[in-house]
């Protein structure tokens, strides 16, 4: 089946993964230890490369408990902020089972996206947990409505593994030596105020931005392959953003 597309513009799946990395934040649901009622908590997200979310949570919290005992939930990641009809933006909601991993890779992608977090994700009882999706719902829109499965969410990385090898190469080298580039992916390609942008992650769709409390997406016009891939995309975007700043 070929891929749904909103009509003039990007097919639905990729639609969903760039809100799912874009979102730093969501409404993660469990349900009560207590009777088994629907219980809502705010928490921070992060992605893994193929887009699964990330999660790192108390064993004292009320929502873990719940996931210790039954740990299906959802997650709802929304990409409505800022518009004056919300209704009219994106939002989505993911259901899976979330479930517990020491990857070092992915604690470390999580603490980049969040530095806050850096001083909980030692602690004993912090751990981090990763949502292994079952299927999403996506609201783009009036009339933009799809449920989609894990197999046609979530990016295949199959072949794509240098660049979750290189990523903190990647990041380290853009905010040392071209933070100016990622300045101007903020600025000039987002439209974003100036500020004290800096990369946070790269994968093969895009890369993340920071300035304290606000974070930013940028998406490639395709998947990198590899970390060659991703500095080609990088200079391309960089010289796009230099290019629009003199029209």
């Amino acid at each position: 089946m070929s891929d749904m597309k909103i009509p003039g513009q990007i097919p639905i799946e990729t639609l969903s993964r760039q809100l799912l990395r874009a979102c730093d934040q969501a409404v993660l649901s469990t349900a009560l230890v207590d009777g088994g009622w629907p219980y809502g908590s705010l928490v921070m997200t992060a992605c893994d490369h193929m887009a699964a979310p990330l999660l790192l949570l108390s064993d004292l919290a009320e929502h873990t408990m719940n996931l210790a005992r039954d740990n299906r939930a959802s997650l709802l990641l929304n990409g409505t902020v800022g518009l004056d009809n919300p209704l009219t933006g994106s939002r989505i909601t993911v259901l899976g089972k979330v479930v517990k991993t020491d990857e070092p890779n992915l604690k470390a992608r999580y603490v980049s996206r969040h530095p806050e977090s850096e001083m909980f994700v030692g602690f004993k009882d912090f751990n981090l947990y990763r949502m292994t999706i079952a299927r999403a719902h996506i609201v783009a829109g009036f009339g933009i409505i799809h449920w989609i499965g894990a197999e046609k969410l979530l990016f295949d990385t199959a072949g794509f593994e240098g660049i979750a090898a290189a990523e903190a190469d990647i990041v380290t080298h853009m905010n040392e030596d071209h933070a100016e580039a990622v300045s101007l992916y903020a600025t000039s390609l987002l439209g974003l105020e100036p500020g004290k942008w800096k990369m946070t992650g790269v994968d093969p769709e895009g890369c993340d931005l920071r300035d304290g409390g606000e974070v930013a997406r940028v998406n490639f016009d395709k998947p990198a392959a590899n970390a060659e891939d991703v500095r080609v995309a990088l200079i391309r975007l960089v010289k796009t953003a230099r290019a629009s700043e003199k029209v």
